[in-house]
């Protein structure tokens, strides 16, 4: 298997961007309907785990596209390539809600009388670091590390495409060398150092836990990918994957729920342990046919898949802009108008999600992209152009 997107991968994005939203919506969704949040509590306290799913991911689809023309060997050329267009990719929105959040600060010390949050961040040398993503390589903790709180995960994949090109010749290399299972067993085994420094700690978060979580999960995605287009499937194992996938999200819901009601001993995130089935997750969905691949297959999720960015960088926004308008306020989210409030707010996340991916991230997308394929005008067009342009001397 070597060609072509894989749409339920892109499907997927969007259940992610969904996972970490909600995360970060759990005050609000305690407030507004606490049973439901109570009832769905172990899968919105693991949430930030949407944000590892996205990291393999990254790397499963970055390798997908490029192992062919990036694997076989080094070029300068091939790698400033791969960076211009993922820089287009990922640059326009990341800048738009970088600014956003500048203006929002300015704003609220303008308007109203709730204090202003911690600005002791937004500074000169602060701004340089976050206008070239790299404001989290300066620290040991993500949090307050981006002045758009999501942003810290967009530095840190910056980090994976720059190591990419080295990456990929390694991966190239061992597709050569290794089967389909020896390359699973090793995306398997590279997803496991995250975890690892979680049962030894007892947290997920701790300092520079950030760089193994990105530079680890990030190879796994890739060397699952490698797997994949080693194998041939036939039409009855792309159907065992299909219901594998399934098994695979009902055991991740189901370790939730068990691991909420009986953590591991010393282990406060256990919920992080999950983690360990995103690798073979997206290796089924890759190559399986069925009930779930189908579903996110569907246009409306492809489409939620492609939005998804946007979403991811924006919601924040709208978090923070409710909170300091509930206390400038004084408002709650309580009974009915609470829980339209809520949905309310998300629709507001939908929307702004939409309208960034249709007004920034696609056309400044391809404007970038049009300007890494621009060539210099023949000499024959350039002598044509001076002749029209030519004023006669008197």
């Amino acid at each position: 298997m070597r060609s072509g997107e894989i749409k339920a991968l892109t499907g997927l994005r969007i259940f992610a961007a969904l996972w970490v939203v909600l995360f970060h919506f759990r005050p609000l969704l305690h407030d507004a309907a606490p049973a439901v949040a109570s009832a769905v509590a172990p899968i919105l306290n693991s949430g930030a785990q949407g944000v590892d799913l996205f990291f393999i991911l990254s790397g499963f689809v970055l390798t997908w596209n490029y192992l062919d023309t990036m694997g076989p060997s080094w070029t300068l050329r091939g790698t400033v390539r791969f960076l211009w267009l993922r820089l287009a990719r990922v640059w326009p929105v990341y800048l738009v809600t970088l600014h956003l959040a500048a203006l929002w600060v300015v704003f609220t010390f303008y308007v109203g009388h709730v204090p202003t949050e911690d600005t002791t961040g937004f500074n000169a040398i602060s701004y340089v670091r976050q206008l070239f993503m790299v404001q989290l390589w300066f620290q040991p903790f993500f949090d307050g590390s981006s002045w758009d709180g999501p942003a810290w995960s967009i530095s840190a994949e910056w980090l994976a495409y720059l190591s990419f090109g080295v990456v990929v010749l390694v991966i190239f290399r061992l597709t050569q060398v290794t089967r389909a299972r020896g390359l699973m067993l090793l995306g398997f085994a590279a997803s496991l150092p995250p975890v690892l420094l979680l049962l030894i700690s007892g947290h997920f978060y701790t300092p520079w836990s950030w760089l193994p979580r990105i530079l680890m999960q990030f190879t796994a995605g890739a060397l699952a990918c490698a797997a994949v287009r080693r194998l041939r499937p036939s039409h009855q194992t792309r159907a065992l994957a299909g219901a594998t996938a399934v098994v695979i999200v009902a055991a991740a819901v189901g370790l939730l729920y068990v691991f909420d009601a009986h953590p591991l001993p010393g282990v406060i995130d256990s919920g992080g342990v999950v983690d360990l089935l995103f690798a073979p997750l997206v290796v089924t969905l890759a190559i399986g046919v069925g009930t779930l691949p189908r579903m996110l297959a569907t246009r409306v999720m492809v489409f939620g898949g492609q939005i998804s960015f946007c979403l991811y960088m924006v919601h924040e926004l709208v978090h923070t802009s409710w909170n300091w308008t509930a206390r400038q306020f004084d408002l709650t989210l309580s009974g009915v108008p609470g829980k339209l409030t809520v949905l309310g707010l998300f629709a507001v996340c939908l929307l702004a999600s939409a309208l960034l991916y249709h007004v920034v991230e696609e056309p400044a997308r391809k404007w970038l992209r049009r300007m890494l394929d621009a060539r210099p005008p023949t000499d024959d067009s350039a002598g044509t152009l001076s002749a029209r342009q030519r004023v006669p001397v008197r």
